[in-house]
């Protein structure tokens, strides 16, 4: 099937999560994971109504780069594990960093946006699971990045993201999106000044699942 009609298909399985949930599908939004994929694949599913895309690598992304100049209103988030090394190029290529786990990140980021003179939209990522290649804050410590967060005016927290184990059966990934809603939630209470309207959670095959869960 060609990158249209499986976006046609994934739209309609989102739709059908939003009416099981009783949620709008304009408050869910579709990220295009386009790590290893070619320009082409990118300008595809831009052409057929993608606006977010989603990249690993900042290497990988310098090379499409270029592109976006034929992609007006296309946001491009890093959702790969940043080296504190590779932060200010990060700031410089992407619209939104979606893997923030550690104050040092975050003040690393924040000073290459200022300098960029741009603010930068940023997640926390969050691990609920034991795998040791899961990266991610422990849920106690994100207060810290809250906290610091009004001293780091080039960056925007908009929210929380998590990666769960990979199951067969999505359902099993059911408690580790329930947990982020619900520390999400937490942490909005205990920090009014932060909206946090984001979670980002759910692949390919377990997406409907998080979408019923917030």
């Amino acid at each position: 099937m060609s990158i249209a009609n499986n976006i046609v298909e994934v739209r309609q399985a989102i739709g059908a999560a939003c009416q099981r949930a009783g949620r709008s599908e304009r408050d869910v939004t579709l990220m295009a994971v386009t790590k290893t994929q070619p320009v082409t694949a990118l300008l595809e599913a831009y052409a057929a109504g993608i606006r977010l895309f989603g990249e690993n690598k900042v290497q990988e992304f310098e090379q499409k780069f270029p592109a976006l100049a034929e992609m007006p209103g296309a946001r491009v988030a890093l959702i790969g594990h940043l080296q504190s090394n590779k932060a200010a190029r990060a700031a410089e290529l992407f619209h939104a960093v979606d893997t923030v786990d550690s104050l040092k990140i975050a003040e690393r980021l924040n000073a290459a946006a200022l300098k960029l003179g741009k603010t930068l939209s940023v997640l926390i990522e969050v691990k609920l699971s034991s795998e040791e290649s899961k990266h991610g804050m422990a849920p106690g410590a994100v207060s810290e990045i809250l906290h610091a967060a009004p001293s780091l005016p080039g960056l925007e927290v908009r929210g929380l993201m998590t990666v769960p184990p990979f199951f067969d059966d999505p359902e099993e990934a059911r408690p580790y999106f329930r947990q982020l809603r619900e520390l999400r939630n937490s942490l909005a209470a205990a920090h009014p000044q932060m909206q946090l309207p984001e979670l980002s959670m759910g692949m390919s095959h377990d997406f409907a699942v998080a979408i019923e869960e917030g």
